[in-house]
């Protein structure tokens, strides 16, 4: 795979299937360079015979789709070329989609009603005279924002406590009725038609943000997650509301405040109208969120205090969201080893497994006795199946372009580390004998993983004649919470043993990779450990460091996490910070450096970067700074495509510089 293949990555969202179980709909999207945008359409599936799945609708990006609980009709996400997303419905048989929302700021997620008359939606919504309220006034000319809060910001949104989102009820439009005349005909043109679109109903207001919506099996409430607490502002805890819609202006009902400090991922009701929910506990100062795992909980339908489903030390759901299945199950995803694996989870707590650890679930839906997953492994980046018995029966073939193209074998690799530890990752080689470069990458995170489906990154860099080597160090997620929390508040200790000790048994293993020629690079947390590493190693030709988390002192105040990520991950103690610190140590970096940032980075902001930078270049160290306009944090994996591009063209002309291949030469 090469940068310009970028638009061979289709991504398959979440499916949603039919109530008679007899065809699935998607949404298949991909980074389009032509456009510089992402593009993507609906697709129906069969789930018998030999059919081809076949497009659905033709909007510019259109996403998120849900078939009615009657199965007439299909809402989705619609955005347009420039603008927020929308909420549309479309006849399931086919037809021209109908919108339901005009929001300002667009729609994030939706939810049915049981009857399929109504569909709740969060849209954010704006104060007045800001974000376009006022027609002619740019952001540049709008009031001052007064700030009283300590979170204020989010990452690739911006600004969030002058736009809060809010949940709204909205009638279902007639897609069948008769269109609605705008205009009469004139000389300039004939006139136009278009459906008019109902006023919602706001059914939340105040300074929260809420999320996770869902309707009771009845009907008659409508649960979310919110922070509403009075420490929200100082604290990672969030709870399940329900709001009941007869209520008559009552206050939403907090479901589990009393019960327990959790911070909630998501919520929905299963079939028998139990409450689920998946959350990470963190603790009684709601601050401990370090490694914590996902865990489900359930709410009976008589109410009452939550029980634990699932042991969060063996089971991860922090990747996963909740799908109703059977009477009393539900359907949730494990993060486990570089996989995510599906399981259903009964309310009296037996688990059941469904898929194996060889891929990533990435959504699931259930109709009857069928059951629809959308996948990646490590030949595909999205695509269709029928689960059955624990095997898949392959419906699609999105990314049959990419694997033309050359998709190279990741091998999985478990090396035992200095002190006995077993670390366990991947290795990409390229073509041909060798000797090969190798790049050591290193994920973000910290607590995340690297995984078994096809990652981009590593296929750039071994077509261009590089050994990719990757592990999951411990602080990465998907091995048990005392992996992870191993690290906390002593990062650079055994994750950068682990690392090298894992590059070393790569060496070891594969003779054509040459243990001369080494780069290191990673972004975010792999940020952090490439700065860490070549002020403690001195083995690397080049580093690559990217949006990194490079001083824990001035993440505090700047970061959109910074009231508490480095608190608890580095902690509180001024020098045990500077002990944990790249910042702090760069006057030990020999090794030349590419620094790469994003100049509209709220996660780690870009004078993380820019200090670093600064510092490098008053030593005398080779290091060059590039900096990509208007991205955020998740430039490599959402942003542009031409940006997405423009950096792995940057990527490989550093390596070319310094760490030349046989594929990759200046």
């Amino acid at each position: 795979m090469k940068a310009t293949d970028l638009g061979l990555l289709t991504a398959v969202s979440a499916p949603t299937i039919h109530p008679n179980g007899g065809r699935a709909v998607v949404s298949v999207t991909r980074p389009d360079l032509g456009a510089d945008a992402y593009v993507g359409q609906l697709w129906t599936v069969q789930l018998s015979g030999h059919a081809a799945p076949k497009r659905f609708t033709r909007g510019f990006r259109d996403t998120a789709p849900k078939f009615s609980p009657d199965g007439r009709l299909i809402a989705f996400l619609r955005a347009p070329v420039k603008g927020p997303a929308q909420l549309y419905v479309v006849d399931a048989a086919g037809g021209e989609p109908v919108p339901v929302t005009d929001r300002k700021l667009g729609v994030s997620e939706f939810a049915w009603s049981p009857d399929g008359t109504q569909l709740a939606f969060v849209s954010r919504v704006p104060e007045a005279g800001r974000y376009g309220t006022v027609e002619g006034l740019e952001a540049n000319a709008e009031p001052p924002r007064h700030i009283t809060t300590l979170k204020y910001q989010s990452n690739g949104l911006g600004y969030i406590t002058d736009r809060r989102a809010h949940v709204f009820l909205v009638a279902v439009p007639d897609v069948w009725g008769e269109p609605v005349v705008q205009s009469a005909p004139t000389a300039e043109g004939a006139a136009t038609v278009a459906p008019t679109v109902a006023e919602p109903k706001q059914l939340t207001t105040g300074e929260w943000d809420n999320s996770a919506i869902d309707f009771s099996p009845d009907g008659r409430t409508v649960t979310f997650v919110s922070a509403r607490h009075t420490s929200s502002d100082d604290d990672l805890r969030s709870d399940v509301y329900a709001l009941r819609l007869d209520g008559r202006g009552a206050a939403p009902t907090n479901l589990t405040g009393e019960y327990g400090h959790w911070s909630m991922l998501d919520a929905a009701y299963g079939l028998n109208g139990a409450l689920y929910f998946t959350a990470q506990d963190v603790g009684p100062t709601g601050r401990d969120f370090v490694a914590r795992n996902g865990a489900l909980y359930v709410i009976d339908p008589d109410g009452g205090e939550p029980r634990l489903l699932t042991d969060p030390e063996t089971i991860d759901l922090t990747e996963s969201d909740i799908v109703a299945y059977e009477d009393d199950s539900v359907l949730v995803r494990d993060r486990s080893r570089g996989a995510l694996r599906l399981v259903a989870v009964s309310q009296s707590g037996e688990l059941r497994e469904l898929t194996d650890r060889t891929r990533e679930i990435t959504g699931a839906a259930a109709a009857g006795d069928t059951l629809v997953v959308s996948f990646a492994d490590a030949t595909t980046n999205g695509d269709v199946a029928v689960v059955d018995n624990g095997a898949l029966r392959k419906l699609t073939d999105f990314s049959a372009r990419l694997r033309t193209n050359g998709v190279l074998p990741a091998r999985e690799l478990v090396v035992t580390a200095r002190d006995g530890y077993d670390i366990h990752g991947w290795v990409v080689a390229p073509q041909g004998d060798g000797p090969h470069p190798v790049l050591l990458n290193i994920h973000g995170g910290p607590f995340a993983q690297y995984s078994v489906r096809v990652f981009d990154e590593a296929q750039v860099y071994a077509d261009a004649g590089y050994a990719v080597v990757m592990c999951n160090p411990r602080g990465s997620a998907g091995y048990g919470q005392e992996h992870g929390r191993v690290i906390r508040q002593q990062m650079g200790t055994v994750d950068l043993t682990d690392v090298l000790d894992y590059l070393d048994g790569a060496l070891t293993a594969n003779p054509s990779f040459d243990s001369g020629r080494l780069g290191i690079m990673g972004g975010s947390y792999g940020g952090y450990l490439t700065a860490w590493a070549t002020s403690h190693d001195h083995r690397f030709t080049a580093a690559i460091v990217e949006r990194g988390y490079l001083d824990p002192e001035a993440f505090i105040g700047t970061s959109d996490i910074g009231s508490f990520f480095s608190d608890e991950y580095t902690g509180t103690d001024s020098n045990r910070m500077r002990a944990q610190s790249p910042q702090a140590h760069v006057d030990l970096v020999q090794t030349p450096t590419l620094v790469l940032h994003s100049a509209s980075d709220l996660r780690c902001p870009l004078g993380q970067a820019e200090r670093y930078y600064a510092a490098l270049k008053r030593r005398g160290v080779a290091a060059e700074l590039l900096v990509f306009p208007g991205e955020d944090h998740e430039l490599s994996r959402s942003g542009r495509p031409r940006h997405r591009r423009d950096r792995f063209d940057a990527i490989l002309d550093w390596w070319a510089r310094y760490l030349p291949s046989e594929s990759n030469t200046r």
